[in-house]
């Protein structure tokens, strides 16, 4: 795994919110899924184990531009890889490979541009959360304006539990 996680800030672009204060973070090769039997069970593992079971699911990056303004999220690619576009239009656009994991603030807004056949992608959520799905340019933006700050932060880090580079990024932003 890389030693220092990716991060990158995305300013609000009048259709998605981003998060004013919280950075996406990337983990490249976070989770060995070629030794993995099951590689969707080993990412359901590890997030619940860490805190952010809540809401697992397992499935592919909806293709339009959505964002979550009650929870955070974390990704993992258990095969396959896509091409995701994170913060919206103005965003940046990076391949996700198996192995790897994304760490999405609320308000974050992501989308899956392409992929390869075979994508699978487990998410899941801390349990602090609720659910929710905006798309962007979405009649309750002003909701989720409200919501995105008022979402806590996160008690463990996805893969590394209390000790994860996940705390040090955003309590540093608290």
């Amino acid at each position: 795994m890389t030693a220092k996680p990716l991060t990158f800030m995305f300013a609000d672009d009048g259709t998605v919110p981003n998060n004013p204060a919280l950075p996406l973070v990337i983990y490249r090769g976070a989770v060995d899924v070629a030794a993995a039997r099951d590689p969707e069970s080993a990412l359901e593992q590890l997030f619940m184990a860490n805190g952010w079971g809540h809401g697992l699911w397992r499935n592919g990056i909806l293709p339009y531009t959505h964002f979550h303004s009650t929870t955070h999220e974390t990704l993992g690619i258990a095969r396959g890889s896509a091409r995701v576009r994170f913060g919206g239009a103005q965003g940046e656009e990076i391949e996700m490979q198996a192995g790897d994991v994304a760490v999405l603030p609320a308000g974050t807004g992501h989308q899956r541009l392409s992929d390869t056949t075979g994508l699978s992608v487990v998410g899941g959520y801390p349990a602090q959360g609720r659910f929710d799905v905006f798309r962007s340019g979405a009649s309750e933006r002003a909701q989720a304006l409200q919501n995105i700050p008022q979402v806590p932060l996160p008690e463990s880090d996805p893969l590394f539990g209390d000790d994860g580079p996940l705390l040090t990024l955003w309590r540093a932003k608290d």
